[in-house]
């Protein structure tokens, strides 16, 4: 039996809080399929994306304080996704590790690269032209990933090489971030151990 068969890689994440109620499911080996209902129909969109291009399943219920604004709700879904995602991946043994995905969406040009290091870190080159899209604001867009980064423990690099669309430029990151996550979460049938000189990750 191998490795990606030994196991079922997928997270199962709750967090209720004053100002969320978040059940999340993340599937690594999954299909693109996703089931989505956060309240925040901008953000739907991009997990979807992320979801599809990852081909990973991903299921999200949350309840949050969206009269106020989306940030507590994007904010603890990140935080979910990002748990979720290390329970998936267990001690990591097999797993490629690294990942890198260029992905261009019409005049931009996105590119999110990836080490599931388990040393939390964000390096976020992106500014965007507008405030908002539709309702939703887009300095969440930092807030997701870097919470994102910490609740997983990678070391994630998010680069916006250039664009003048603002939905297309968020789009385009959702979709490198599935990519690149989808490529450093791929069992290496050359790897039999955790990929690290130090032996863990």
């Amino acid at each position: 039996m191998g490795l990606m068969e030994s196991f079922e890689r997928v997270g199962r994440v709750e967090r209720k809080t004053f100002e969320t109620d978040i059940s999340l499911t993340f599937r690594i080996d999954g299909t693109g399929n996703t089931s989505l209902s956060t309240g925040v129909p901008f953000l739907e969109h991009m997990l979807d994306l992320f979801a599809k291009h990852g081909h990973f399943d991903l299921e999200v219920k949350a309840k949050g304080d969206i009269e106020i604004d989306d940030h507590h709700t994007v904010e603890d879904i990140a935080i979910c996704l990002g748990q979720a995602l290390r329970q998936a991946l267990g001690d990591k043994r097999g797993i490629r590790r690294y990942g890198n995905s260029f992905v261009p969406m019409d005049e931009t040009l996105g590119q999110v690269v990836i080490d599931l290091s388990n040393r939390p870190h964000l390096e976020f080159r992106a500014e965007f032209p507008c405030q908002q899209v539709g309702t939703f604001s887009t300095e969440l867009v930092h807030e997701f990933f870097w919470k994102l980064a910490i609740e997983a423990r990678m070391n994630l690099h998010v680069i916006l090489h250039y664009g003048r669309n603002t939905h297309h430029m968020i789009e385009a990151l959702f979709k490198a971030l599935g990519r690149a996550l989808d490529e450093a979460t791929q069992i290496d049938p050359r790897v039999t151990d955790v990929p690290s000189s130090k032996g863990v990750l």
